[in-house]
């Protein structure tokens, strides 16, 4: 029979996610950022002196500082709503309805299960109902929900039903192809697999529009 520990570690290893929102309690805001990075400090101090570093080395000194601010400032900064991208939307005056796809868009986000890197490209499309978004939100939708600790399938889906909401339609698709440094760096240590999921709503069900896109995803621009 298998322990608490075995449970943990198989949670960890096979990336299992266990909701399709991130997880937070519900006094998550009531620390302002300048007190989440003190306690942040205080505690990240105390890891690496239980690792045996000397922290009056000056290259160690000033890193319990560093990387709080870099946590809530930075890479988790999407946790807070109140970073949120706007999502402003306009009228498609000019009845454009075929397919748009935003392509090879940066991911930077971190494993939840090890606070290890995900490095990869998000693919993202839509069919407007009458509604448009600015090309470079959908870069910034991408990004805040990628700075948070993820799962990548929970990230594909909270991109797809943030744009299904302020779109106002289901015709909505994402695909991301990511590198996992819990997988490259430890573990198993494979430098050269990669994850990728993907998310399909609407019209994007249908075999014959996701066969589209995907020949999209296949074009290269040649400047």
């Amino acid at each position: 029979m298998k322990n608490g520990l075995d449970i943990i570690d198989e949670v960890g290893d096979n990336h299992i996610m266990s909701s399709g929102d991130t997880p937070m309690r519900s006094d998550a805001f009531e620390l302002s950022d300048d007190e989440k990075i003190a306690k942040i400090e205080e505690h990240f101090e105390q890891i690496m002196q239980t690792l045996g570093l000397d922290l009056t080395d000056d290259s160690l000194s000033g890193t319990p500082k560093r990387v709080a601010k870099m946590y809530v400032k930075e890479i988790f900064g999407g946790l807070n709503p109140a970073k949120a991208p706007t999502s402003s939307t306009f009228d498609n005056k000019y009845k454009y309805n075929e397919m748009l796809v935003e392509k090879d868009i940066t991911v930077y986000s971190t494993c939840e299960h090890h606070f290890l890197p995900i490095v990869g490209k998000a693919h993202v499309a839509y069919f407007s109902e009458g509604k448009v978004i600015g090309l470079s939100k959908m870069n910034r939708i991408v990004d805040y929900y990628a700075k948070r600790p993820q799962v990548q399938e929970r990230l594909t889906m909270q991109i797809v039903n943030h744009l299904q909401k302020y779109l106002g339609t289901d015709d909505v698709a994402c695909i991301i192809d990511a590198k996992h440094l819990c997988v490259n760096s430890r573990g198993i240590r494979d430098i050269q697999s990669s994850t990728v999921t993907s998310e399909f709503g609407g019209r994007f069900k249908e075999p014959e529009v996701r066969k589209e896109l995907m020949q999209y995803l296949q074009m290269k621009v040649t400047l």
